[in-house]
């Protein structure tokens, strides 16, 4: 009994784990909830039909009474605040479960507890509503209208424009070696005019303690941080961050950071930098410096 329990929870960790970290934006807190789901399963008695579905309501509700605490920290949060980067490498063949960016993770943050909840168990996990209504103990119908209600509201923030893997790389590159060396023109030809970058220090590391709006700002930025700072960044590798194309980096002082780009058709809409430690811990790894690339030449 017990060795059957323990397979079909590990058969569900990881979609559990990613059901949780798209619920609260933590890869701590979403390996928190999962591990005290995994208490609860083993202690619970009798015959479970449908482990998948029971362990999908375990993990959503523990999220959503995280999610009071949660939204309290975050009102108290210095400067912007970002998900942390979920990281992978960029790959020609790489498969994404769900195509939730941090564009759409900052959009799921306007919701309710229960509209994100609906949304990402019924449009992103392809649960059945009428176990979403379980989960969330409400009726089918109203779970409906919840999921609804937030498909409106992230509309915009879903991705549209599909970029090849290739073609990814060479834009993170080229933007990244642009910044670095302050050029203007080489990041003009990059950015998108509405470019916007958020940059979460967790008030933990130096970062810009509000959104920066709009292509003239953005350029007056990286011209100035060149001519301030005569030591480089480290380019550490190219990866995917939430499903958009980026890269982790040393940067000057030795600061470990992500940077992720939000690509779309007139170029490079919105640049998302993780800077708090706290947010980097599963990363830290990269600031070896046999981990290091040429930044000089793009990424194999």
């Amino acid at each position: 009994m017990e060795d059957r329990r323990t397979a079909d929870f590990e058969a569900e960790r990881k979609r559990l784990t990613r059901l949780a970290y798209r619920m609260t934006g933590s890869l701590t807190d979403a390996e928190d909830v999962v591990q005290d789901a995994w208490l609860r399963w083993v202690g619970a008695e009798g015959v479970i039909d449908s482990p998948p579905a029971y362990l999908t309501r375990i993990v959503t509700r523990l999220c959503l009474d995280r999610h009071r605490s949660a939204r309290g920290r975050r009102e108290t949060y210095v400067g912007p605040w970002l998900p942390d980067p979920l990281v992978g490498s960029v790959e020609p063949d790489e498969t994404v479960s769900d195509d939730i960016t941090v564009t759409l993770m900052l959009a799921l943050e306007r919701l309710s507890p229960l509209e994100r909840a609906a949304f990402l168990l019924h449009d992103i996990f392809d649960v059945p509503l009428s176990e979403v209504a379980i989960a969330l103990d409400r009726e089918p119908a109203a779970v409906r209208q919840l999921a609804s209600r937030a498909r409106k509201h992230v509309q915009a923030a879903r991705p549209r424009f599909k970029i090849a893997p290739s073609d990814a790389e060479r834009i993170t590159h080229a933007f990244f070696v642009a910044a670095r060396d302050g050029d203007v023109a080489a990041l003009s030809a990059l950015l998108a005019r509405n470019v916007e970058i958020h940059a979460d220090g967790g008030g933990k590391v130096l970062a810009f303690r509000n959104v920066i709006h709009g292509i003239e700002r953005v350029l007056r930025l990286f011209a100035g941080l060149r001519r301030k700072n005569s030591v480089s960044p480290t380019l550490l590798r190219v990866v995917t961050i939430d499903g958009l194309p980026g890269y982790v980096s040393l940067d000057r002082g030795g600061v470990l950071q992500t940077t992720a780009l939000d690509i779309r058709e007139d170029g490079i809409t919105a640049i998302y930098i993780v800077r708090n430690p706290d947010k980097l811990s599963h990363l830290a790894a990269e600031a070896n410096p046999l981990n290091r690339i040429s930044p000089s030449s793009p990424a194999s």
